[in-house]
């Protein structure tokens, strides 16, 4: 069954590990493709790959349509330039898939702005100019009485729900990935624009040391529950006019899995003695009780 045949999707990030095999599996299904890669390092650093290209020309060899483009992201008139071209190239846009992302680990006290600040510019700031583009594009449709809606598709993490040690800048910018995409679908509902996230756990060349063991998920003879592709076929339906139905929602895919995530939730309460304001001394004990710990003797 092909989901996305006639329609069109931007994946950023598209030209390596999960942004690769979103683009095949988009296009396996008979999506129009636009790969975004400029072919940087891990870091950000500049090289001389060009595995855009290298998407683009597998697509093609099996009977799809892609073409390449080579911006970043973090910059803000390339991205709107991406947006536009896809339509007038394509006559329309259906999808954004915003996979790009670097990697700069440091612990916060050897971090330094420079490593900060280009982590938060491709995965956060590039996300959001992306969406934004895409989403001043669906908005004056839907004025124009055009409208078919829209999809925007977020990578977020593991350590965008519970921080990791060493990924300051990752785990902020993964988790304002999730408010993001909440606030997107809020304010996008009334255009019939959607969006969602994914949570992928993968093998890729920004989780290279990543084992199955280490992820908590089983080995499967014959089955690699790391393998990136595992992700796409969940970005391929979230792309499709079935999914029309879900928005502000992330997915966390773990090998065969699809978990649907809840986000944080109301636990236990504490009210002030007084029925009034809470007191400081008050809460010697209110926080322990909200907790469930005590210190011993108490």
């Amino acid at each position: 069954m092909a989901l996305l045949t006639g329609r069109v999707a931007i994946v950023t990030g598209g030209g390596r590990g999960i942004g690769r095999e979103h683009c095949l599996e988009l296009a396996r299904h008979g999506a129009r493709v636009v790969v975004v890669d400029p072919g940087v390092g891990v870091r950000g650093e500049s090289s001389d790959e060009d595995p855009a290209d290298q998407v683009v020309s597998e697509i093609a060899a099996t009977g799809g349509e892609a073409y390449a483009e080579k911006g970043s992201v973090a910059d803000w008139s390339t991205c709107e330039r991406i947006v536009a071209a896809a339509v007038d190239r394509f006559g329309r846009l259906d999808a954004v898939v915003n996979n790009a992302g670097i990697l700069r680990d440091r612990m916060i006290t050897s971090m330094t702005e420079d490593d900060f600040d280009a982590v938060i510019a491709v995965h956060l700031k590039g996300t959001f100019q992306m969406t934004k583009h895409a989403c001043d594009h669906w908005r004056s449709l839907a004025k124009a009485g055009e409208g078919s809606g829209g999809r925007i598709i977020n990578t977020t993490s593991g350590a965008g729900f519970g921080g990791n040690i060493g990924q300051a800048s990752y785990a902020a910018a993964k988790g304002g990935i999730i408010s993001l995409t909440l606030t997107t679908a809020l304010e996008m509902a009334r255009y019939d624009v959607t969006a969602n996230a994914v949570s992928p756990v993968a093998r890729t060349r920004m989780s290279a040391d990543l084992s199955s063991f280490g992820s908590g998920l089983p080995e499967v003879d014959g089955f690699d529950p790391l393998d990136p592709g595992l992700i796409s076929p969940v970005v391929a339906y979230l792309a499709s006019s079935h999914s029309d139905w879900l928005s502000g929602q992330v997915l966390r895919v773990e090998g065969n899995t699809l978990v649907r995530m809840e986000g944080w939730r109301k636990g236990e309460t504490y009210r002030s003695r007084s029925g009034k304001r809470l007191e400081a001394e008050e809460l010697l004990a209110g926080v322990r009780l909200v907790y469930g710990t005590f210190p011993s003797g108490v």
